[in-house]
């Protein structure tokens, strides 16, 4: 099931493209999709620019830095597994000089431990 993308009003629109932050999914499971997408439900403002699938699970773009970390956290107290929290210098504020950050969650599941077979 993948998340809803909300795009700006026109496709050529800068806008669209906007992320401040990158939730990394390790693996995307359904259930963890439906979870994500029930929480964006709840902030209309906040949006997934894009989705892109790798090797062993989903990065999603979303537009808030805060709620980013939010759906981290509940993931992890929902799911079993682990999250990292990083940050990446993306520019600096021509007019207060302060730094721009933007940051990334990844979210890995637990493996499901199989129970030994006693010989």
């Amino acid at each position: 099931m993948k998340p809803q993308i909300k795009k700006g009003k026109k496709p050529d629109n800068p806008h669209s493209l906007y992320f401040e932050a990158i939730i990394q999914l390790r693996p995307a499971t359904d259930e963890i999709m439906r979870f994500i997408h029930n929480r964006l439900k709840e902030r209309p403002a906040v949006f997934i620019s894009r989705v892109e699938e790798t090797k062993h699970g989903v990065d999603l773009y979303l537009s808030s830095q805060k709620y980013a970390q939010t759906i981290g956290r509940g993931l992890k107290k929902a799911f079993d597994g682990e999250m990292k929290l990083s940050r990446t210098l993306h520019t600096q504020d021509k007019m207060s000089g302060k730094r721009v950050y933007r940051i990334t969650v990844l979210f890995r599941l637990k493996p499901k431990e199989e129970p030994e077979e006693e010989d």
